[in-house]
């Protein structure tokens, strides 16, 4: 018997495998305002009215205010409330997707004829469509991802200028390059012409201090920084000053590293670009195209025996957490690595059916571009060591605090980064370290790691110091 749809949103669109449903509306209780139910419903309306055979539209509002400081002067106090709207659709087998900021009623029937006019014209793809009526998201959790408690642009001014002040007190600092403090809010909306329509609003907050001391004519520059989608859960103003403040002054007096093989330390602030690699790797884009040294690897050993990749976006409090993924599909929580072996990719729509797999609600949206598959927040579980007892055992090795550059073949593996940071000799952090270049192939170095106990899981991409043995350190 031939699927019907009568009822969708609006007018409705059924692919093959529709099955008669009323509309979904899932308001987070007075989240999304009337206006933006209107310009959802207007996105959509436009699209079928210009040929499209289906649509999913995107709004996302967000706003914010900033204030720097500099040497106990206001240098800047800004605010911005931007909005933006993403609409693909759906011509057979074809689609195109569009976004723009401008969003009266003419711009928008604009943007959706030409939007159909390039989905006529772009190649076929069969991979690429909207969500099945059973694949949408039937419910919305609830989790805490909004602060109700909005700092006042003064106590924003004073907790920047407590950053700095605190950075400048301490003996040594000789310049600032200022303190800052932020807050801001994105409201993102979703909808789809089969059904689907919700939204979530989260916030967030940021202290930070960046400060110069100087040595023998050598000027040197560091930071800290702290954020969080709660105010209550940033580290305290004049912790984040004096530890800029500490960061730099033991940066003075660096040295280039020794060159050879060494056991290479990513201290937990630059940990998670390790993790963010692994992401990168196991993901579905990349690996229906073949363009991954991990393609081949479901199932296998990919890391040291013990290691667990999380990605989870229902983490109250997360940096990245979404209710609802970027096609309407829930979202659940998921370890991509078990135990060292790799048991899922990211996938979105597209990349699972190109895989012959089940889409696993991980496709994430910019309103720039379609979706597509993406972490949220991912972190790797914390170990059971402390950093001390991490490097007790290093004769001579490289701690990086700082990365810069990347030359990473994701096809290969191999790796190499600009690194900064400190020496390592007989257990014990040492003299600083500049110019410095770290080597490796990834596949080696996920199979070497060992891991400390000190994550720190405010930040969306996430990993507690890691070790890994037999890197190729060189100067610059």
């Amino acid at each position: 018997m031939a699927a019907s749809c009568k009822d969708g949103y609006k007018d409705g669109y059924c692919g093959s495998d529709a099955v008669e449903t009323p509309p979904l509306t899932l308001y987070l209780g007075s989240v999304m305002s009337t206006v933006d139910e209107q310009l959802i419903s207007e996105l959509l309306d436009a699209a079928r009215s210009a040929g499209a055979d289906g649509a999913d539209a995107g709004v996302a509002r967000s706003e914010g205010t900033s204030v720097s400081v500099r040497l106990g002067k206001v240098e800047s106090s800004e605010r911005s409330e931007e909005v933006e709207a993403a609409l693909r659709v759906f011509v057979g087998q074809r689609n195109a997707s569009v976004s723009t900021s401008q969003l009266d009623s003419e711009t928008i029937r604009t943007l959706a004829a030409r939007a159909v006019a390039m989905a006529k014209v772009a190649p076929e793809d069969p991979y690429v469509r909207l969500a099945a009526a059973g694949e949408i998201a039937s419910e919305i959790p609830q989790v805490e991802i909004y602060d109700p408690n909005v700092p006042t642009v003064e106590h924003l001014t004073e907790t920047a200028m407590a950053a700095e002040a605190a950075a400048l007190a301490v003996e040594g600092i000789t310049n600032s390059d200022g303190g800052s403090a932020s807050h801001g809010v994105t409201h993102v909306m979703i909808a789809t012409t089969n059904g689907f329509s919700a939204d979530y609003r989260r916030s967030s907050q940021g202290i930070s201090a960046v400060v110069i001391a100087e040595r023998d004519g050598a000027m040197e520059r560091d930071y800290d920084y702290t954020a969080a989608v709660f105010g209550e859960d940033l580290d305290p103003a004049a912790d984040v000053g004096a530890s800029a403040a500490a960061r730099t002054l033991a940066r003075l007096g660096p040295r280039k590293p020794q060159t050879g093989q060494f056991p290479v330390v990513y201290h937990q602030r630059v940990a998670g670009s390790l993790v963010g690699t692994l992401a990168g790797a196991i993901n579905g884009a990349s690996i229906a195209r073949g363009t991954s040294f991990l393609k081949d690897s479901m199932g296998d050993q990919v890391t040291s025996t013990g290691l667990t990749f999380i990605d989870d976006p229902l983490r109250p409090r997360g940096m990245a957490t979404r209710l609802f993924d970027g096609e309407g599909l829930p979202v659940s929580r998921r370890a991509m690595v078990e135990d060292g072996v790799l048991k899922s990719w990211f996938l979105d729509i597209a990349s699972a059916t190109k895989l012959g797999l089940t889409p696993t609600g991980q496709a994430a949206r910019g309103m720039g571009s379609a979706p597509a598959p993406g972490s949220s927040n991912f972190y790797l579980e914390n170990g059971d060591m402390s950093f001390d007892d991490l490097i007790a055992d290093i004769e001579e090795g490289f701690l990086v605090t700082e990365m810069m550059g990347s030359s990473v073949d994701m096809i290969t593996g191999d790796y190499s980064r600009g690194a900064g940071g400190f020496w390592i000799s007989n257990g014990k952090v040492t003299y600083p370290v500049a110019e410095a270049t770290i080597a490796g192939n990834l596949k080696d170095m996920f199979m070497a790691i060992t891991r400390a106990d000190d994550i720190d899981m405010r930040r969306s991409t996430a990993a507690p110091s890691l070790r890994v043995e037999g890197m190729m350190v060189a100067g610059s």
